[in-house]
Formats: C-alpha cells, structure tokens, sequence
C-alpha cells in the first residue's frame, strides 16, 4: 500500500535536464513555490497509456485548469531527460512541463518508486497525481496496489472533477486529414481561431488508408471530423456546427 501524503511537503530534490539545448539543473522547490501545481507520474515516455491517455488528456484540460487557478502542469518520469525530451516532441504538447527524474530521486522521496524488472524497466514511478499549493499536497490520486499498470483515478478528469466538479470540458475533436487538402486547412484555421484544441490524423501515417476513412465515416474526402466520437462531416459542416 502506498501512503497518501496530503499535508506533506513536496520532496526538494535536484533533477538534470536539457532546457534549450543546455544541461540545467532543476530544484523542485523553485516549480512549486507560490503556485498551484498538478502533478501526474507515470511509468514511462511512449508506454502505451501513458502516450494514448494519460498525457493526452492533461495536455487537452490544461486550458480548463488555467482557468481555475492552476499555474502549471507537470509530468514526472523515471526517464532521463533524452528520453523525456524526444516524447515532449513526439506528442506535440504545449500546455505540459516534463520533469525527467532519471535517478528517481523525486518518486524515491515520495514513496512512489516500484521495480518493473518484470518488464525489464528497473525501477520506474507507480502511476499517481496530485494537487499542490506553495510546495504543500492538498490532494493525492495514487492508482491501486494491484497487479499490471492499474489507470483509475490519477487521470486528469478525476483532478479536475476535484477541483471544479462544474468545470465545462472541451469536446474531443478529431479531424482526419490528407497532405495539401485546402479543405483541411480551412477546417483547422476554424478550429485554432476558437482556441479549440483537436486531434489531427493524417492518411498515410499510421497505416491509416482511404478504406481506414471510408470504414470509420462512410465517405471518401477530406477532412472528415468528429467531435465526442459523433461524425460532423467536412469543412462547411464543422462551420455550421461551431455556429450553433
């Protein structure tokens, strides 16, 4: 059983990590220190949950914690600062700060450090999130002491849910596209000028076909898009849906 800290100090521990190109050495006190922070720990950049959800999904409600008064966002792993850099790339997130604990100093201090030799990972992070104000834990989610990698409540929704049960969510928007589609950049443009985030799929990556398009929504142009995994169709029908 791993033990709830609400009421402790955040550890004050050092991690290394590439900023701009330069090693720089990060005291963690200086990131919680007079802000209100979201903390979420994983096992590992590009582990499949971890890629899929669990990142995803905080990057997504960033803008929604913004407004309810949180400061920044933070993804710690047991990966060191290579590793964290290239996943920060890979996923195209913006709103998420990595702290790449590569010694597990940090999930060591918190009680959090579990050994996946099983898998062959070392010793890696036990899946938790928490709420901290000024360097204090108000709120821990730490995942069940069960086998495999167990994904219940340190998702980003619970957070949020705890700190604003009425906190609107954005829809999930996913629009699949082509290279050179004008048709898909007009669609985009709409969506960035609402400030609405979206899920981008272009045919060709991924082993995404035109029979992949075809199955999924019945037609063969581009974009098709979908938003809370409703069809809305094209360009001119994802316009008359933002103007409702």
């Amino acid at each position: 059983m791993f033990e709830n800290r609400e009421g402790q100090q955040v550890p004050d521990v050092e991690v290394n990590s590439i900023v701009a190109g330069q090693w720089k050495k990060i005291n963690t006190s200086t990131l919680f220190k007079n802000q209100n922070v979201i903390v979420f720990s994983l096992p590992g950049a590009f582990t499949p949950t971890c890629s899929s959800s669990h990142l995803p999904r905080y990057n997504e409600l960033a803008p929604v914690f913004a407004k309810n008064a949180i400061d920044r966002i933070i993804c710690v792993s047991v990966n060191d600062t290579f590793v964290m850099n290239a996943w920060a790339d890979a996923q195209n997130v913006n709103n998420i700060e990595f702290l790449p604990d590569g010694n597990g100093d940090f999930t060591r201090e918190m009680g959090m450090l579990v050994d996946k030799n099983d898998l062959g990972f070392g010793q890696r992070s036990w899946r938790y999130a928490m709420l901290v104000r000024d360097g204090k834990i108000e709120k821990m989610f730490i995942e069940a002491d069960l086998p495999g990698d167990p994904f219940e409540v340190s998702d980003a929704d619970t957070l949020l849910d705890y700190l604003n049960p009425e906190a609107q969510k954005p829809s999930s928007i996913s629009m699949i596209t082509k290279a050179n589609c004008g048709h898909c950049s007009r669609a985009k443009a709409a969506l960035e000028q609402r400030g609405l985030s979206f899920e981008e799929i272009e045919l060709g990556k991924n082993g995404l076909t035109n029979i992949s398009l075809q199955a999924l929504s019945g037609k063969a142009s581009t974009p098709q898009i979908f938003v809370d995994g409703e069809l809305i169709g094209g360009a001119d029908e994802l316009e008359q849906w933002l103007d409702r």
